[in-house]
């Protein structure tokens, strides 16, 4: 029977249905590639490379191959304040006016879809808290619909690789009215880009520094960036999109840079590997310790991977699902909270933590398997105004088919 068995306890059979699976998807023209790695109790049990990180140039996926993890952003700036939080220089309650004075007498929208001049004044303040929930009452132009929405287009320009600074940014979406009143419900928004802007602003450098210094130099997260310099543009995953018109794949990769940019979002703008983000994924997993290494106390790691959104609040969709099916949201991560409820969207364990990225890509850490599963692509959706409608019809749902497929397969190998 050893012979059945791979690493990580695994069944040998299981995991070898992954590759074939997922190369369906490319060889059907629904993207361009994968990069998928499985570590269990110490070891990586797999690691999966399908496609082509430049599918016209036939650049294979490979296991350094870089991607724009987009939201898989948010976990590690979270991190970054929760670090601040344990040295004692911010609290969770506290008014984020004590260092972002552009968020000061905020007005609120009487109707999140009406005009944007149609405003009473908040109640209370933003505190850091609404910033880690998602309950600031801030918005993305592709969380919203009504006016709100293009508002947001127009001041502040697109949701990542925007060119403006810091504080230019902050003025502006200062300046735009909340959707809903601080603390009033889960609205998925710039909040994390805010929070890394407070967290710069604290700490008095740029927000890339701060992350470098803290936590990708003592992991050994050397591939982890808000830009790709020249060197590693090779390496570099390009960025498609089904084009409507001609239903093929599209290259709309961003423009690469010069330098390090000015604009570093905490919400989304990260780069990275499958072999650096387990890095990070390990250490939350191990409650903020990896290989010796620890970034903060088991117990902040404990109050970050713990729901914090209410019965009430957990019954309003997300993105027109109701995503809070069996799972909660904690300080910049989602946790199942009952894997039966949860088994629609995916797979894990009671207790499993992670957060996708809008470009496809998806981790989970599973402490009750011990476990960290890594899923990396490249696939664009609309992030305009209109994003919220179009994302439950106007795609090819075999990009979007692949994940669960995977997250099955996986449980699937463990005998669950």
């Amino acid at each position: 029977m050893d012979g059945d068995q791979a690493s990580g306890g695994f069944l040998q059979a299981g995991l070898a249905q992954i590759s074939p699976a997922l190369q369906s998807v490319v060889d059907a023209g629904d993207l361009s590639g994968f990069v998928t790695l499985i570590w269990r109790k110490g070891e990586i049990a797999q690691v999966t490379t399908v496609g082509h990180r430049d599918v016209e140039a036939a650049l294979p996926m490979t296991r350094d191959t870089l991607f724009r993890i987009a939201s898989m952003t948010k976990p590690v700036t979270s991190i970054a304040a929760l670090m601040l939080l344990e040295e004692g220089k911010l609290l969770l309650e506290d008014p984020i006016t004590k260092w972002l004075p552009e968020f000061s007498g905020m007005q609120v929208l009487k109707d999140a879809t009406g005009p944007i001049d149609d405003t009473y004044p908040a109640p209370r303040e933003i505190t850091v808290e609404d910033l880690m929930t998602h309950r600031a009452g801030l918005a993305y132009a592709f969380t919203s619909v009504g006016p709100i929405a293009q508002a947001h287009e127009d001041r502040l320009g697109p949701p990542l690789g925007g060119p403006m600074t810091p504080d230019t940014w902050l003025k502006a979406l200062g300046g735009l009215p909340l959707s809903y009143p601080p603390g009033e419900r889960f609205h998925y928004s710039h909040a994390t880009d805010v929070l890394g802007f407070l967290v710069a602003r604290i700490e008095g450098k740029p927000l890339g520094q701060v992350l470098k210094d803290r936590i990708f130099a003592p992991l050994g997260m050397h591939d982890t960036d808000f830009w790709c310099p020249p060197e590693k543009r090779g390496r570099m995953a390009k960025l498609y999109r089904i084009n409507p018109e001609t239903d093929r794949m599209e290259d709309v990769s961003f423009p690469h840079v010069d330098a390090q940019p000015a604009f570093e979002g905490g919400g989304g703008g990260l780069i990275s590997t499958a072999d650096d983000y387990l890095k990070f994924a390990r250490m939350l997993l191990g409650k903020g310790e990896v290989d010796g290494v620890r970034l903060v106390k088991s117990e902040t790691v404990e109050l970050m991977a713990e729901n914090r959104l209410s019965d009430a609040q957990r019954q309003i969709p997300f993105m027109s699902i109701p995503f809070w099916l069996g799972q909660g949201f904690g300080l910049g991560l989602s946790v199942i909270t009952d894997p039966e409820k949860q088994a629609w969207m995916g797979a894990g364990s009671k207790g499993a933590f992670g957060w996708p990225g809008a470009f496809g890509t998806w981790w989970q850490a599973d402490p009750a398997e011990d476990m960290v599963m890594i899923y990396l692509i490249q696939n664009s959706i609309p992030l305009g105004p209109d994003a919220a409608s179009q994302l439950a019809t106007g795609q090819r749902m075999g990009g979007r088919a692949a994940l669960p497929v995977f997250q099955k397969l996986v449980y699937g190998a463990l005998g669950k």
